[in-house]
């Protein structure tokens, strides 16, 4: 399905990611994505002018990870940026992610270890992709815990517990949705009393 119809517009920049998931004969587990920016017009950097067509960006990493999620190594490159000599050094410090887990709560760590000076503003972007990238990798690799809730669900809109999608697919982690308030409890909300929680269904 197409996107509605633009206004009359010309193209002046172009950013492509690509992730690719790998699986190794050795057991573990990759992501490698790339990302390029293209101006179609020439570019004014502090270095001289870009020709349409050249890159301004073209980084590349590439995470190795176990079964659980746990990075084990990390590596990336950078062949095309706005200040060649300068942008380049950073590519060494990502080495650091080796050991840390791409689980909820990743973006925050990433800022926390590569944010401002730390680190590269596309790399860390990029990386925080790969993530999920990498969960998409060992989708169906693994042989899911019956008896855990699945992380997916919760994680988005369709996943809602108290809604359809769950109920139909899902249907032992399904819970009761919260009601609106009864009258006799307005007043107690209003007077800053709290009011039990719905308890996830057992």
């Amino acid at each position: 399905m197409p996107l509605p119809a633009a206004a009359p517009r010309e193209r002046i920049h172009r950013r492509s990611i690509s992730i690719e998931g790998f699986r190794r004969s050795d057991g573990l587990y990759e992501v490698e994505a790339r990302l390029v920016d293209v101006k179609d017009v020439t570019a004014e950097l502090a270095e001289g002018p870009r020709a349409p067509g050249e890159p301004i960006h073209d980084m590349k990493v590439r995470i190795t990870f176990d079964r659980t999620l746990t990075i084990v190594e990390a590596v990336a490159v950078t062949d095309e940026m706005p200040y060649h000599g300068a942008c380049e050094r950073i590519n060494p410090a990502y080495a650091a992610l080796k050991g840390v887990r791409m689980k909820p709560g990743f973006t925050a760590k990433l800022r926390e270890m590569f944010g401002g000076i730390a680190g590269c503003t596309h790399i860390t972007e990029l990386v925080g992709n790969m993530a999920t990238a990498a969960y998409q990798t060992l989708a169906g690799e693994l042989r899911h815990d019956t008896s855990r809730k699945p992380f997916q669900l919760d994680g988005c809109h369709a996943l809602d517990t108290t809604g359809p999608t769950v109920a139909k697919y899902y249907p032992r982690w399904i819970r009761a949705a919260a009601t609106e308030s009864k009258p006799e409890t307005l007043g107690a909300a209003a007077s800053g009393a709290v009011t039990p929680s719905v308890k996830e269904a057992q």
